[in-house]
């Protein structure tokens, strides 16, 4: 289970709960970020994240694993699904892009990220609850605990969160791969997911004609956190799909 940019290996606890008893679920941290080791800007692209997690993989014997992968997680699971097909039994992608950063999307956080890198996220707390939570999380009161645990993770953020951050806006498409997917793909969207809606679901399921679309309601780009349990119903009619 790969998680979303800011976040760690707790955003994956509502799963890990739901299927630990079942099957072995490894939950890692992105270098950089949670408790894994600090690293430079240029140690932080897609093709190196994507290469630690085959060497993860390799390490713990894990093959053919489901990957779960969470917006940043996402992007490594596209990768790692076109480039390593036998290391994987299927992907779960949840809030997640097959395409280059909109320029103008890529500008807007351009700015924010240099803030980051001089402030830490603190002073950008609202701009990124909005890009992280839908609607329904940032109003409703049943999730106002959900709301105010992501926001006292974000604010424990630093400085050092800059140089990811920045890979996200500038990082290159994968469109062009999306044919060489061979393993079975669930792409789930948010209905309230401002950082990628929708359409950007629909379209890696357009590049990937056995994919799955599943469209998600009242969340937002952090699935795993937002929809705990609909994400959870998700992977189980996968894992039953799978045979496992």
């Amino acid at each position: 289970m790969s998680p979303s940019m800011f976040f760690d290996t707790r955003m994956f606890q509502a799963q890990a709960d739901r299927f630990s008893d079942r099957y072995r679920v490894v939950r890692y941290d992105h270098r950089g970020q949670g408790r894994s080791a600090s690293a430079t800007r240029d140690q932080l692209d897609y093709d190196t994240l994507t290469a630690d997690v085959v060497a993860l993989i390799g390490a713990l014997d894990l093959a053919p694993v489901v990957f779960v992968g969470n917006s940043m997680g996402g992007f490594v699971g596209l990768r790692l699904a076109a480039r390593h097909p036998e290391l994987l039994r299927s992907a779960v992608l949840m809030g997640t892009s097959a395409d280059a950063e909109d320029p103008e999307a890529a500008a807007v956080m351009d700015q924010l990220i240099d803030v980051v890198a001089e402030h830490g996220v603190a002073p950008v707390i609202d701009g990124v609850l909005q890009f992280m939570m839908g609607d329904t999380t940032l109003t409703d009161p049943s999730r106002v605990d959900v709301l105010a645990g992501v926001r006292e993770l974000l604010l424990s953020r630093g400085p050092a969160y800059a140089d990811a951050a920045w890979h996200i806006a500038h990082r290159p498409g994968v469109l062009d791969e999306l044919g060489d997917i061979s393993v079975p793909l669930v792409v789930v969207a948010g209905t309230e997911d401002h950082t990628y809606p929708p359409p950007k679901s629909e379209q890696i399921v357009a590049g990937v004609p056995h994919a799955e679309l599943v469209v998600m309601e009242r969340t937002g780009h952090v699935h795993a956190l937002e929809n705990p349990e609909a994400v959870n119903d998700v992977l189980e009619k996968h894992l039953a799909s799978l045979g496992i």
